[in-house]
């Protein structure tokens, strides 16, 4: 990968800051330049909440995270070296971010209704109920989930059960969902997104 080539101090001076690369607001802000920093935050801000929030699934933290990696640059810029890439040091900062947040949160079974809400299409089929690395509690807790899970899932309507149960715990295509229940692949779209928003209903009260 090419190294970025930062202009020269004199000339940084007296460029407009939306004319810089990242790399040279780092410098211009570590040489006391006013609005540098501003602008980098600006430049990543909203770029960063939409990656947090497809990390973690929850839009209001994002924006909370999105502030610490900010504080977390700002404490360390001095540290970070303009021959590389400031885009994949912060977005590094973030998804560390992003990961640490799933870590505290993954102790309440909570975590995974949040997912299962908010990013239906993004999560890897079937859901995983267990990790080998998981302390006892933890276990007991994705056990107690997986109950409730499946006991939420055999209330809904027959037609809406087959392809929640298909789709969410078998890991089964649309293709292969409309293959085995013989309907077209519009209507397994279509029984999904109602399956999915009836145990969101149902099984939110439990989770509260």
């Amino acid at each position: 990968m090419a190294e970025s080539k930062l202009r020269e101090p004199d000339l940084l001076s007296r460029l407009p800051l939306d004319c810089m690369s990242d790399e040279e607001l780092v410098v211009s802000h570590l040489n006391d330049r006013r609005g540098a920093f501003t602008r980098l935050f600006n430049r990543y801000r909203e770029r960063l909440v939409h990656f947090i929030v497809r990390k973690t699934g929850d839009a209001d933290r994002a924006q909370d995270l999105t502030q610490e990696a900010f504080i977390r640059v700002a404490r360390h810029l001095e540290r970070f070296d303009t021959s590389k890439k400031f885009s994949t040091w912060i977005y590094t900062i973030a998804s560390n971010l992003s990961k640490n947040e799933l870590r505290n949160r993954s102790r309440s079974p909570v975590v995974l209704f949040q997912v299962l809400r908010s990013r239906w299409e993004d999560d890897p089929r079937p859901l995983q109920f267990e990790d080998s690395s998981m302390s006892p509690d933890g276990l007991y807790r994705k056990r107690f989930l997986k109950r409730l899970v499946e006991d939420t899932v055999a209330q809904l309507p027959e037609h809406h059960r087959m392809v929640f149960r298909l789709r969410e715990l078998d890991g089964k295509s649309y293709d292969e969902i409309a293959e085995i229940t013989g309907v077209n692949l519009g209507t397994v779209k279509s029984r999904l997104h109602r399956a999915r928003n009836s145990f969101a209903q149902r099984i939110e009260p439990y989770l509260n």
